[in-house]
């Protein structure tokens, strides 16, 4: 059992598939960081200075009384929230992300295409002379 463990283990698929784990994780954390630091400010500014981190409802009060300035202050309180600016926040990086994997598989896809076949070499002519004469007694 250990030696088939060894054998899965060491096939190049395994390791290919840590490596993108890694580097997937690496890169949601940029796409968090752009969504939340780049994207939602100008957005949130344009709509009418609305801070997507903070926009949420409270559907309880906390042991502290609302209302309350912003998301943190309102889970330290101890409210139930429905967070709705995380959620934005969190489809706009799926969507990047998914756009970003998109890409990626797209231009895999335009590398693996498979070369046309080489057309076949010429028949020798004494080959088709052969063919012509079996053609002609099949009549």
């Amino acid at each position: 059992m250990f030696k088939e463990f060894k054998e899965f283990a060491m096939r190049g698929n395994v390791i290919d598939l840590a490596v993108g784990v890694i580097i997937g994780a690496a890169f949601g954390k940029v796409v968090d960081s752009l969504v939340k630091d780049v994207i939602m400010p100008p957005l949130g500014f344009l709509i009418g200075k609305v801070d997507f981190a903070n926009l949420f409802l409270t559907l309880a009060q906390g042991k502290v009384p609302g209302p309350y300035a912003t998301l943190d202050a309102a889970q330290k309180a101890g409210a139930v929230t429905l967070n709705l600016g995380v959620f934005i926040n969190t489809m706009i990086s799926f969507t990047i992300v998914a756009f970003a994997i998109f890409i990626v598989v797209k231009a895999m896809n335009k590398l693996k295409r498979e070369e046309p076949a080489a057309p076949a070499a010429a028949t020798p002519e004494d080959v088709q002379l052969l063919r012509e004469i079996r053609d002609l007694l099949k009549k």
